[in-house]
C-alpha cells in the first residue's frame, strides 16, 4: 500500500492558467501525506526579459549565470512557490513553501565544469538529503511545496532540475514510506506513438523500456523521466508514474490513466 505521494507538476502545467487550477484542485483532495515539487515555466525568462536578463540555453538546459540565478530565486522561490501555496490553502489543503535551503533539506554541489559551464546549477545526491524536518512535517499532515532550488551550504542557491528533485526526495523518503513518484505533465504518459495522445503504454518495466530504446519509440523528451524513474525504482522507489495533470487523482489509485513503471 502507497502511504506518501511524490508529485513533481512541470513548467507547462504552471504557464497554464486553466490546467494548473484544474490541477490545484485534484491535488488538494488526494487524500494522506503528498509532497509537490513545481517547475518554474517560462515565467523567469519573462521576468528576466523586463529586467534586461537575457536567458541562454545549451542543449535545452539553462545558463544559470549570476544574475540568473538571482531571477529564478526571486521566481521559483517567491512569485511561483508562494502562488501554489495560497491556491492550496484556498482548496484547504495545509501547505508550506520550501526550498532545498529550507531546514538544510536539500544540499546540493556546483555543477562541475566540463565541456559547458552552467553556472549556479546544483547537482543532488539523494543520501546526503537531510529528510527528518520533512518526516515532521508530513507527520503533523503539513504538505511540503518544493521550489527547483537548492543550496550549496556556503550560502550560495542553486537552480536544480524538478525531475531530480522529485526523484531525490522519493528515494531519500523511501526507506521510511512506501512512496509512489509521480511526474505530471502535460501528456497522459508514455506514448507509444508521438504524434498521437492516446497512445499510451500503461505499464512499462526494464525488458519493455529497452525494447522501446532498440525500436526507437521514444521522443527524446521523455528520456530524462524514464532515466529519472528506473533511477528511484532501482534506489527503493515503489512505483513511479508519468501522467496528465488532469489525471493526478485517478493517478493515486489502483486504476491508473498514465504509464507505471516498475
Amino acid at each position: 500500500m502507497i502511504d506518501l505521494f511524490i508529485i513533481k507538476v512541470g513548467g507547462n502545467v504552471i504557464d497554464n492558467p486553466a490546467l494548473l487550477q484544474t490541477f490545484i484542485e485534484k491535488f488538494a483532495t488526494i487524500p494522506g501525506k503528498k509532497i509537490l515539487i513545481h517547475g518554474g515555466g517560462k515565467i523567469a525568462t519573462r521576468i528576466g526579459d523586463k529586467l534586461g536578463i537575457e536567458s541562454k540555453y545549451v542543449d535545452g538546459r539553462r545558463i544559470t549565470d549570476a544574475e540568473t540565478i538571482d531571477v529564478v530565486t526571486m521566481v521559483y522561490g517567491g512569485l511561483v512557490n508562494k502562488q501554489l501555496v495560497a491556491r492550496l490553502q484556498a482548496n484547504q489543503c495545509n501547505a508550506i513553501g520550501l526550498t532545498g535551503a529550507d531546514a538544510n533539506i536539500i544540499p546540493a554541489v556546483k555543477r562541475p565544469v566540463k565541456t559547458i559551464d552552467y553556472g549556479f546549477v546544483g547537482d543532488v545526491y539523494p543520501e546526503q538529503l537531510n529528510i527528518a524536518p520533512l518526516k515532521a512535517l508530513l507527520e503533523a499532515g503539513v504538505t511540503p511545496v518544493f521550489a527547483p532550488l537548492t543550496h550549496d551550504g556556503k550560502g550560495q542557491m542553486l537552480n536544480t532540475n524538478a525531475d531530480t528533485i522529485a526523484s531525490s526526495l522519493a528515494i531519500a523518503l523511501s526507506a521510511s514510506y512506501a512512496v509512489r513518484l509521480i511526474y505530471c505533465f502535460e501528456k497522459k504518459g508514455v506514448l507509444s506513438d508521438p504524434n498521437d495522445d492516446n497512445a499510451v503504454i500503461n505499464l512499462i518495466n526494464k525488458e519493455i523500456y529497452q525494447q522501446l530504446l532498440d525500436n526507437k519509440v521514444l521522443s527524446d523528451g521523455i528520456l530524462p523521466k524514464l532515466q529519472n524513474a528506473f533511477g528511484a525504482i532501482d534506489n527503493g522507489v515503489k512505483e513511479v508514474l508519468i501522467g496528465h495533470a488532469d489525471d493526478v487523482l485517478s493517478n493515486t489509485t489502483a486504476t491508473v490513466a498514465g504509464t507505471l513503471i516498475c
